[in-house]
């Protein structure tokens, strides 16, 4: 696989950086597309040096810029999107102009340019209105967001590429990634980097409801673990499917802030001492979150090696060493 060429777009983007810093580290040929909407050049500055990354500045809704950036890859790694709830409600045309144009713009170029296999970032939102746990991949409700609409799209629109052209597609429902390098800034920041930068600041966390909300958190290096494993599978009852992505356990977000504030409290004490302060359910949220992981054990061989706290404490740790 040394002489393989991986196309990651979104590369300086949270996961899409992690994974440039992977599979550079394994000796692969890796291209990083990225307009920098919401990835950052500083994560993979480090790379810029290397022969074997290349950096192309450029935009999925740009067809040109899709085909530019596929030729000669072997694999692509499909992660550039929109992401966030809120911000689908707040700008649906332009959640949807990038997440389901840009996604077509790279399907056709990766198949225009014989990519042997189209690895995409699903979403856990997919499941939307669906009340039964733990959530199983062909168990699907109807999706309460703009988001949710486009992530669905994806499957749907790969599922019909790899029916009809024969392109190999694996897609990933992420479940509540957080870990190294999530943007704790901005209106739509996800939670636990933005509790962090509260708590370090000693400012009380909004937690939106009762705080007996659920997620199933997943640390970022069990989803680079997925995505290896979906690119290189070489099980056929493994491709043209879809996978959660997850640890396979759920944490309320009472108990989520408690396992914050005992990790930071190592580095600073006072940070037990801080309130959390309660506000409304957000639009388009649904209560728990939990995902069964048993189809991706079985096809896929995934056995994720971090839960919550593991996972937790690596996080603090990088947060507390980059950004206080």
């Amino acid at each position: 696989m040394v002489d393989k060429k991986i196309l990651i777009t979104g590369g300086a983007g949270f996961i899409g950086s992690n994974l440039c810093d992977y599979f550079i580290s394994k000796k692969y040929k890796v291209v990083c597309l990225d307009n920098f909407a919401t990835g950052y050049r500083k994560n993979i500055e480090k790379h810029l040096s290397n022969p074997d990354f290349t950096l192309i500045e450029g935009d999925i809704r740009n067809l040109a810029d899709c085909q530019k950036a596929v030729v000669g890859a072997d694999y692509v790694l499909h992660q550039a999107a929109l992401g966030s709830v809120p911000r689908s409600i707040k700008d649906p045309a332009t959640s949807n102009d990038v997440n389901v144009g840009g996604f077509m713009n790279m399907l056709l170029a990766a198949r225009d340019a014989g990519v042997k296999r189209f690895v995409y970032a699903a979403s856990s939102s997919t499941y939307g209105d669906s009340e039964s746990l733990p959530k199983v991949e062909d168990v699907i409700g109807k999706p309460l967001s703009p988001y949710a609409v486009t992530k669905y799209v994806n499957e749907l629109y790969a599922d019909v590429f790899s029916k009809t052209y024969g392109i190999e597609t694996i897609g990933l429902r992420y479940f509540n990634v957080f870990g190294r390098r999530q943007d704790p800034n901005g209106a739509y920041a996800a939670v636990i980097p933005k509790f962090v930068m509260q708590f370090m600041d000693h400012e009380s966390p909004v937690i939106n409801g009762d705080g007996n909300y659920s997620r199933d958190f997943t640390y970022i290096d069990n989803v680079i673990h997925m995505n290896e494993l979906a690119m290189t599978t070489n099980n056929p009852e493994a491709i043209n499917t879809v996978y959660n992505t997850a640890y396979g356990d759920r944490t309320t977000l009472n108990d989520l802030i408690g396992y914050l504030k005992e990790f930071l409290s190592k580095y600073d004490s006072e940070i037990g001492n801080v309130n959390v302060i309660h506000g409304p359910n957000r639009a388009g949220d649904i209560p728990h979150s939990l995902a069964s992981i048993d189809k991706a054990k079985q096809l896929l061989g995934y056995n994720p090696q971090y839960s919550i706290k593991q996972g937790l404490e690596q996080a603090v740790e990088w947060y507390w060493a980059n950004l206080k």
